[in-house]
């Protein structure tokens, strides 16, 4: 039965993973909004962790941030432009760091949160959601710091993105994730 559970993880993970670069690389799961990028790519992290656990959710959040690094280094955003072009090694950190962040925090808020009512599942979603949008941003804004960029109304304008980008992102993520697992918990999945 161990066999055939961790054979099922395997394929269920490399399933999402294989969304997360669909979403990724095609037009489906980033909708860009001038310097506003709306992403469905933490909805399979958050997914795969809770449905799959801690370390199959940092393999997919490994996934994510290699998509965007891909993105970042084919077409960055008005945001992440100067720090590519500062270094490299700056990119990866932004692209990577928030990302693996993510399932961190989804699994350990559904450790506090399901011991109490396996329906909010809600909670880490938004949570994971959320984790990523202001560790990304909030990155951006220490790096244009530290790279001596001092760019007027900034802070305003991630404040902007925040409300215009990220809350709707944690919404989304809030009512498809908890859909999923429960779904698959149903049918003995996860």
């Amino acid at each position: 039965m161990k066999k055939q559970s961790s054979l099922y993880k395997m394929v269920a993970a490399a399933l999402l993973l294989g969304l997360i670069f669909l979403f990724g690389l095609t037009p489906l799961g980033m909708w860009n909004f001038g310097v506003v990028y709306i992403t469905l790519l933490c909805v399979p992290v958050i997914i795969g962790t809770l449905a799959l656990g801690l370390r199959w959710g940092l393999l997919l959040a490994f996934g994510f941030g290699t998509v965007s690094l891909i993105t970042g280094l084919r077409s960055p955003s008005g945001l992440v432009a100067p720090i590519l072009s500062a270094n490299v090694i700056w990119l990866i950190i932004l692209c990577y760091v928030p990302r693996l962040i993510v399932p961190i925090t989804t699994y350990f808020t559904q450790q506090l949160v399901t011991k109490k009512n396996t329906a909010l599942l809600a909670i880490p979603s938004a949570v994971g959601s959320l984790t990523n949008t202001i560790l990304y941003l909030g990155f951006i804004l220490i790096m244009y710091y530290l790279i001596g960029i001092d760019k007027p109304g900034i802070l305003a304008t991630l404040g902007g993105i925040v409300l215009a980008g990220g809350l709707p992102e944690a919404a989304v993520a809030a009512i498809i994730c908890p859909t999923v697992v429960l779904a698959l918990r149903k049918a003995h999945l996860a």
